[in-house]
């Protein structure tokens, strides 16, 4: 929560329309008592000038000290829901301030609340305070697309007794709401299957639940070192880790198109903002963080990297973070999600040979874990950059909007990628399902072969 700052004035005083109105009448008056020489009419059309003028200046003096608090439940949001905005005014001044309008801004796309009558505060209790001089103010936000907006600052509007005049003051200071992407029930099978032995490993440990599964398998990157098998590793001289062991701590990689290098930067583009009212980045979005919170809710640490710099770390701060693990991993996806723009590949990592970069990831990381990658409109260079990495992934699931060319989708097929279409939000969890049932029946149809060679 913002801390309370006082009132703040951000323009002139403007005239009311019954000033507007006042001033008119008074220069009628004023050219009728020159024309006709009647001096009792001047005085009036100089008091319906002046009035109006010194209205002005009376709101312009009129400073009331004000302190706003504001406050949202829930504190995060869901895109496509709502939030309750409270916010606590409380008069500093020591007279009574009433007669005045609030409004809370709100970012453009928002529905904005109605203007409404302020109620009048009492004056500032310091000594035995009993709430007279707080009033609290309540409405409804609705929030339709994910993203971080800034609520507030408060607008006051203050007038004179007669309400010829209104000056517009701020008071307190912008308050942040942080809007979640939304998040996709998915089916349990494939989110139980994947471990880093791969989805179809998974599904042959469930199909033959007696085979042996304390076999030693050689170390992998990541794997705790109080996993080993010493008793193995002395007879194999090279170090073993225990395999029924390594399915509680999986870890999963998922890498997003956050560039849409392949989006044209001519002509009408060439000036708009990366991101602006871009469905197939929202959709995308979306589908990271189904799969994020599917898997992290079932015991998986997630990984979540550009495509266009795979070795940066978190998606929101560039930093090396690590994984998301629970508890409260999910919730810190989904916040890095709601701040995560398009950016542009402009930077000098970005300009070393993709080659380089992801060859030197691969050397350095010699175990396969489970890969998804998101893609909007990637360009060739992350389609190598992706069978690349196809080495340390496995499975490898391409969600792909679209917009992704068809030379994008052949480049990674060839790679021995799995490419799913997803063409829409409400299409997520059907292309999740298709996963699951495909691995299956690769699954059986490996056992099958494998009972006609018997």
């Amino acid at each position: 929560m913002k801390r309370p700052r006082l009132l703040r004035s951000t323009a002139w005083p403007r005239l009311t329309r019954r000033g507007g109105a006042l001033i008119v009448v008074g220069v009628v008056l004023l050219a009728v008592s020159l024309w006709f020489d009647l001096r009792d009419i001047m005085l009036l059309a100089f008091v319906g000038i002046a009035m109006p003028a010194v209205a002005a200046l009376f709101v312009a003096l009129r400073a009331p000290r004000l302190a706003v608090t504001r406050t949202f439940t829930p504190p995060v949001v869901s895109a496509g829901s709502g939030a309750s905005v409270a916010i606590t005014v409380r008069n500093r001044s020591r007279r009574t301030f009433d007669g005045a309008h609030w409004r809370d801004r709100v970012p453009e796309g928002l529905d904005a609340p109605p203007e409404a009558v302020l109620p009048a505060i009492g004056p500032y209790e310091a000594v035995l305070p009993s709430g007279d001089d707080t009033v609290r103010l309540e409405y409804r936000l609705r929030l339709p697309r994910r993203g971080v907006y800034g609520i507030g600052p408060l607008r006051v509007g203050v007038f004179d007794p007669f309400a010829l005049a209104r000056f517009d003051r701020d008071a307190g200071t912008r308050h942040d709401v942080v809007v979640t992407p939304r998040v996709t029930p998915l089916e349990r099978a494939l989110g139980s299957a994947a471990s880093v032995d791969g989805v179809l490993h998974g599904l042959q440990r469930r199909t033959h639940p007696n085979s042996d599964e304390l076999i030693a398998r050689e170390y992998r990157y990541g794997d705790p070192m109080r996993r080993v098998n010493w008793a193995a590793t002395a007879r194999r001289g090279e170090l073993m880790v225990r395999e029924e062991e390594q399915r509680g701590d999986p870890e999963v990689r998922i890498l997003i198109d956050t560039t849409l290098a392949a989006r044209p930067r001519t002509g009408a583009f060439a000036h708009a903002a990366p991101d602006q009212g871009h469905a197939g980045f929202e959709l995308g979005v979306e589908v990271v963080a189904s799969i994020g919170v599917h898997l992290l809710e079932r015991g998986f640490r997630v990984r979540c990297d550009p495509v266009a710099d795979p070795g940066r770390g978190s998606l929101a701060s560039g930093t090396a973070s690590g994984p998301y693990r629970m508890p409260g991993g999910d919730r810190m996806l989904l916040e890095d999600l709601a701040r995560l723009e398009v950016a542009r590949r402009d930077d000098a990592a970005s300009r070393m040979p993709r080659n380089e970069r992801v060859g030197g990831e691969v050397r350095a990381r010699e175990a396969r874990m489970p890969g998804f990658a998101v893609l909007v409109e990637p360009d060739e260079r992350d389609a190598a950059t992706l069978v690349a990495l196809r080495q340390t992934i496995e499975p490898a699931i391409a969600f792909v909007a679209e917009t992704v060319t068809h030379r994008v989708v052949e480049a990674l097929e060839e790679a021995d990628w799995r490419v799913v279409r997803v063409r829409r939000p409400a299409a997520i969890g059907d292309a999740w399902s298709g996963i699951a049932v495909r691995a299956e029946h690769g699954v059986q149809a490996e056992e099958a072969g494998r009972d006609a060679s018997r």
